[in-house]
């Protein structure tokens, strides 16, 4: 995949897991907010029907990526948002007197939010632990806590700490036979690994549009199972937008949406959307194909140099148990955050958590960043 001369300085871009790029991004999403801008701020009334269009499109584009209806998707400000908003609209009648599974290298922020809300709902929060060994949550320690008292199974479909990919086939199976929901967060594994919301059949995926969509920060995106979507399932922030016509002023005839719109509630946002399509456009289009190639072909070459330099890995050696990213293990003597900020100066863009430094190489990242890696990072 070749770049052109002025994006030559994000060779050393491993931040995927973080931040997204791709060819031509900048001018792409300056031309969409110019758009945007011309659009509102000119003299009549379509602006609100080209804002609500650039939602959309992103919508659109996120069902077509999950192979999902079009009216089974809804927007959110993030990823907890999203999350909060479905199991808030499960109600007590779903989940008092009930477990919540979650692991416990889920994103902490899932974990904060369903702690607030727990009480509210009666269910009990259980936390499935990492496995020592490992390094994370496995498929088998998940599975061994999951009987049939769990009314709601949150599965991290590839984690951010160790990279590590859930093997969903088999966990939805197990979670169908307990008569359970399954809920995925899908947020460092959208665009980078497939997901299918139908193979196998799961009640709700959620993601934000940063990372491998290439997106802008303040957009989430969520699916639900459409065969959810009856009068029971009642969001517990309701507005304007939540009913099948907005423009309804009628205080007796409101109603909910029949489709996941019934989770918009007061005016939406555009902006994030706006800056955000161009990303998700590129991801579809042709000119993506080979990405996930280019990925595991670096991340080959970064598992070869952790292992030359003696550094623990965090993440699967086998591709199909691993995302898009590779997570290592820094020798204890090492200054994990003095060196994160040698790699910036020297054109490197990683991050750690810890002792474990975070490497995620997409569509811009060279092969030449392995080269400065073995230059500049100690041997244990």
């Amino acid at each position: 995949m070749s770049t052109t001369p002025q994006e030559h300085d994000k060779a050393g871009w491993l931040l995927y897991h973080s931040v997204g790029m791709f060819p031509g991004q900048q001018a792409a999403m300056r031309a969409a907010l110019e758009g945007f801008t011309t659009s509102w701020c000119r003299p009549g009334l379509q602006r609100w029907d080209d804002g609500l269009a650039a939602r959309r499109q992103v919508l659109d584009l996120y069902a077509r990526l999950l192979r999902a209806p079009a009216d089974a998707v809804y927007a959110a400000e993030n990823v907890t948002q999203a999350f909060a908003q479905f199991v808030g609209a499960l109600g007590r009648a779903r989940l008092n007197g009930k477990r919540v599974l979650i692991a416990a290298d889920c994103f902490p922020s899932l974990h904060y939010m369903l702690t607030g809300l727990a009480p509210l709902l009666g269910y009990t929060l259980d936390t499935v632990p990492v496995d020592a060994a490992a390094g994370y949550v496995t498929d088998d320690g998940y599975i061994a806590r999951w009987q049939d008292d769990v009314a709601l199974a949150i599965i991290t479909l590839v984690t951010s700490t160790a990279s590590k990919r859930a093997g969903l086939q088999r966990l939805a199976a197990h979670g169908r036979a307990q008569g359970s929901l399954i809920a995925v967060d899908i947020t460092q594994a959208a665009g980078i690994v497939d997901v299918d919301v139908s193979a196998p059949a799961i009640d709700f995926a959620a993601t934000t549009t940063l990372k491998w969509l290439c997106g802008a920060p303040g957009a989430g995106l969520a699916y639900i199972n459409p065969a959810l979507l009856d009068e029971r399932l009642q969001p517990l922030v309701q507005g304007w937008f939540s009913q099948p016509d907005p423009f309804n002023w009628d205080l007796d005839k409101y109603s909910l949406a029949t489709q996941a719109r019934r989770f918009d509630n007061g005016t939406p946002s555009f902006l994030p959307y706006v800056a955000s399509a161009p990303g998700l456009s590129w991801l579809l289009s042709p000119a993506a194909q080979g990405m996930r190639a280019h990925n595991q072909a670096l991340s080959r070459k970064l598992i070869a140099l952790a292992d030359a330099k003696g550094y623990r890995l965090r993440s699967p050696r086998d591709a199909s148990e691993r995302g898009g990213s590779v997570m290592v293990e820094l020798p204890a003597p090492i200054d994990a955050q003095a060196l994160e900020a040698r790699l910036a100066t020297e054109g490197v863009l990683a991050d750690t958590r810890g002792q474990v430094l975070r490497l995620s190489p997409g569509v811009l990242t060279q092969a030449t960043v392995i080269d400065e890696l073995d230059r500049l990072l100690p041997a244990a």
